[in-house]
């Protein structure tokens, strides 16, 4: 897709809403998630895609979020990358929080077109970047991921690059709502919080959800 078909896309398939957990960050949400991931597969000429993360507000994603609102001197002044951004909420937070630059990394276009149309709602400036970098070096003052461990590899990948960024100072934060793959050995618990879920994407409306900081 092109930037304008992808944020056309986005615009005709989601309603601008308020996120559950921290209500001062609008997105432009879908309504049911196996529809619209059959919808994008047959935008795309019938190839099968990953699902489409940058239409919901994941628990992962919702609980880093509130907790950098309500502890703004985690980010404020800094430069910010928000690592699997999927709709931008991390970012649009971190922006909201007064960080002083946010860069948003997505490997779908959709994504990016989601998270331009999202800061842009928002009335915030975060650089959406599509591509992964995951074997680069980590160049920002603090890195926030929400949702990753969803699978062993992406664990695998993403934990080393979290923790290649602590290791040169950055403050490093994750959210996670159990997913199986949690790497809790080189993480500490920084809070817990009980996010509200659409039950199609969770088994319960209500999720506890944590947020990590990634030791080096």
């Amino acid at each position: 897709m092109t930037t304008s078909v992808s944020t056309g896309f986005v615009l005709a398939n989601t309603r601008l809403a308020a996120v559950p957990l921290a209500p001062e960050v609008r997105l432009h949400q879908a309504e049911e998630a196996i529809e619209l991931w059959q919808r994008t597969e047959a935008e795309r000429g019938g190839a099968h895609l990953p699902p489409p993360f940058w239409a919901f507000a994941w628990a992962g994603g919702q609980a880093l979020a509130r907790h950098v609102l309500d502890h703004p001197d985690l980010v404020a002044g800094r430069r910010v990358l928000d690592l699997a951004a999927g709709s931008g909420l991390v970012a649009i937070a971190a922006m909201r929080a007064g960080a002083a630059h946010v860069t948003a990394v997505e490997v779908d276009p959709l994504a990016v077109a989601a998270i331009e149309v999202n800061a842009h709602a928002n009335e915030v400036d975060v650089t959406a970047v599509l591509g992964d970098v995951l074997d680069q070096h980590p160049d920002a003052g603090v890195v926030l991921a929400g949702d990753v461990f969803y699978s062993r590899e992406m664990t695998a990948r993403m934990l080393g690059f979290l923790r290649r960024a602590a290791a040169g100072g950055a403050t490093v934060l994750a959210g996670d709502p159990g997913r199986a793959y949690l790497p809790k050995e080189h993480l500490s618990l920084v809070a817990t919080y009980d996010v509200p879920v659409p039950q199609t994407l969770e088994d319960t409306p209500i999720k506890r959800t944590t947020v990590w900081r990634v030791n080096p």
